[in-house]
C-alpha cells in the first residue's frame, strides 16, 4: 500500500485572499517569448497559507505569490 498521509489539521487551513496590487511581465516560456498575466491590478485572488513570499517596501508589508500557485479569481 501507498498513499499520502494528511494530517487533521490540513481540513482547518482555508485559503487565504487578497488583492492584486501589481503584476509582473509574465513568465518567460522556452521559446523566448512571454506568456500574458491571468491577473490584473484589481482583482482578489485566493491563494494557499504557504504559497506567498513576504517582502517589505517603504515600511509596507506585501506578499508576492508566484501567479501559478493562484487558486482563482473571485468576482
Amino acid at each position: 500500500k501507498s498513499g499520502i498521509v494528511l494530517p487533521d489539521t490540513a481540513r482547518e487551513e482555508k485559503p487565504e485572499q487578497g488583492e492584486v496590487i501589481a503584476v509582473g511581465p509574465g513568465k518567460l516560456l522556452d521559446n523566448g517569448q512571454r506568456s500574458s498575466m491571468s491577473v490584473k491590478p484589481g482583482d482578489t485572488v485566493l491563494f494557499t497559507k504557504y504559497a506567498p513570499d513576504e517582502v517589505e517596501v517603504d515600511g509596507d508589508e506585501y506578499l508576492v505569490v508566484e501567479e501559478e500557485k493562484i487558486l482563482g479569481i473571485l468576482e
